[in-house]
């Protein structure tokens, strides 16, 4: 009789790389951020830390402009947003954003080169809509982006699309699934929220329209308390995504010992505040609008546009190009009133 020891060892060593396959080789970097006895501490992979510090370089600054010179709304036609810079400013910009959003089109990527004042190419008018988008994050979520702000290389780096988007998901009733609905979980693979199994798109409820962020009720009886383990689920699956965005961990934003507790968390709670409802506002005053002039190919399976979310200006580090300021060298995208002001200086 053969021995089935060999089987036996190969089935061991199968199970059990299947059972670290989720796991982080050590060793691992821990940074105690909160009192002692609380958990409270940031664990760090230095392997994937080393390919985030890649992927956040922030490019050279262009020289800046020579002073002076007539508006750019004196000499092009059809300038919308920027026409109070000068013509020297304005340039820049433009060849700012090309290297930060077109760099393999060129200008060809938004204008007809026969024509500038053209407007025909929708790329052109969503780049109109998304410097004033731009700016408003700049001057009106301060609560969120500090004096760091955004430029457009925060999400495009160099990508006509930025990388990290979503579209809202089918409905599973529409998928044709054999097994029914799945209530909007338990779908092996899905990146946004960390494979697991919660619900797979907490962003369309939290992101675009305004449910309620909350896992536990405030009472202990069923009479106001409409707070359930489902609406948990929903809640910690936009937890996982916003983890994985910053690149932390829980205890980033709360206080282990009263996650609940405002008054315990740590000040980064108040920003992710701001920073979801400053994503629902983009999302739905500026991003969704323009779905109509998308191309078929760019829409989603319901139809929607892509939007953002955490994950499109953080992409893996808890500050956005590891926190350096690119509108010191680029205050237009500051902002009207920033803009205002530093014209009359001039």
């Amino acid at each position: 009789m053969k021995s089935t020891r060999p089987l036996t060892i190969l089935f061991s060593v199968a199970a059990l790389a299947l059972t670290l396959a989720g796991c982080e080789r050590p060793p691992m970097e821990v940074e105690q951020n909160g009192f002692r006895g609380t958990g409270m501490q940031q664990v760090n992979n230095p392997r994937i830390e080393a390919s985030l510090a890649a992927k956040n370089q922030v490019p050279a600054a262009l020289d800046p402009p020579a002073p002076g010179g007539p508006a750019a709304s004196a000499v092009y036609k059809n300038v919308q947003v920027l026409g109070g810079l000068s013509v020297n400013e304005f340039n820049r910009l433009m060849v700012a954003m090309t290297l930060w959003v077109a760099p393999q089109q060129g200008c060809a990527f938004c204008h007809n080169v026969q024509n500038f004042a053209d407007d025909s190419l929708y790329t052109k008018v969503v780049a109109r809509k998304m410097v004033q988008m731009t700016q408003n994050v700049n001057s009106k979520w301060t609560t969120h982006v500090g004096a760091t702000g955004v430029t457009c290389y925060t999400c495009h780096r160099g990508n006509n699309l930025p990388e990290k988007r979503w579209f809202t998901e089918p409905d599973a009733k529409m998928a044709g699934r054999l097994l029914g609905n799945d209530a909007g979980q338990n779908k092996a693979g899905k990146e946004s929220v960390g494979n697991s199994s919660l619900p797979y798109d907490p962003f369309t409820p939290f992101l675009l329209e305004s449910k309620e962020i909350r896992v536990a009720g405030t009472t202990a009886l069923p009479t106001g308390n409409r707070q359930s383990i489902k609406q948990a689920e929903w809640t910690h699956g936009l937890m996982m995504h916003m983890s994985n965005s910053l690149g932390v961990n829980c205890t980033y934003c709360h206080n282990t010992r009263a996650m609940a507790d405002w008054e315990q968390s740590p000040p980064q709670r108040v920003t992710a505040w701001h920073g979801i409802r400053m994503v629902r506002e983009l999302n739905n005053e500026y991003i969704v609008p323009l779905t109509s002039i998308q191309p078929a190919d760019h829409l989603g399976p319901t139809g929607d546009i892509a939007k953002v979310n955490c994950a499109t200006c953080h992409q893996g580090v808890n500050k956005p190009l590891y926190g350096v300021s690119m509108l010191s060298s680029h205050p237009e995208l500051a902002g009207p009133k920033t803009l205002q002001a530093a014209l009359k200086k001039q």
